[in-house]
């Protein structure tokens, strides 16, 4: 696929992008496998095989069953509010995401996020951080069938910004959030928040980074001329 000379829309995920919070998230699901499913996780494991997708995907893998609605509302809620629990007092922006916001806003880029987090943690972050007036659209897990490595969440991003796929670049840090971007036919750049670099650009990451405050030159020229 071919990257264009100039972005129309950046579409970013949530969790470990705009905000560093994959090991909150791992703590919170730890505690949920082995208090529900009698599984035994690790940090990395979690990170790796689970970032980007809905909670009642993950917890069918955990039970190695077909779950009901009712399970799968019960435990995401019992884990979400671990999460936001033990992740509040450290809630902040990933470095450079206020000032990279307000230059793509000032450029007239489209924005929005594309996250399967579930409403209550959308609101936690861009509401608590007072980042949801700088998006176009805010995509979560109720507006797509299904989480990432699919590529529902970001073509339905694209589909409220009114911009065609191959016009949207997103920023992402995990592997199936990469692997998603790519299938719906986008630029994906990475963060190396929750994985190396090398995972995320085998997975089809153009660009990685440590954070937002400086983009590679290639970048900042498609992005803002």
């Amino acid at each position: 696929m071919q990257i264009p000379e100039r972005f129309q829309a950046v579409l970013f995920d949530m969790d470990g992008t705009l905000v560093d919070n994959m090991d909150f998230h791992a703590r919170a699901l730890l505690e949920m496998a082995k208090r529900h499913f009698g599984v035994e996780l690790d940090s990395d494991q979690a990170n790796r095989d689970f970032s980007g997708m809905k909670n009642a995907e993950i917890f069918e893998i955990l039970a190695r069953r077909p779950i009901t609605p009712e399970e799968a509302t019960a435990w995401e809620t019992e884990k979400e509010e671990l999460y936001r629990e033990i992740y509040r007092p450290h809630l902040k922006p990933v470095r450079g995401v206020r000032e990279l916001l307000a230059r793509l806003r000032g450029a007239g880029v489209g924005l929005a996020v594309a996250s399967a987090a579930p409403r209550g943690n959308l609101a936690f972050v861009l509401d608590g951080l007072e980042l949801r007036p700088l998006f176009d659209a805010v995509v979560g897990q109720d507006d797509a069938a299904n989480g990432k490595p699919a590529p529902d969440l970001f073509l339905a991003a694209a589909s409220r910004l009114g911009v065609d796929p191959s016009a949207c670049l997103v920023f992402e840090d995990a592997v199936n959030g990469v692997l998603g971007a790519r299938a719906a036919g986008m630029s994906a750049a990475g963060l190396a928040t929750a994985c190396g670099p090398e995972e995320l650009l085998a997975a089809g990451a153009a660009w990685v980074m440590p954070d937002l405050s400086s983009l590679p030159v290639d970048l900042e020229r498609r992005l803002f001329g």
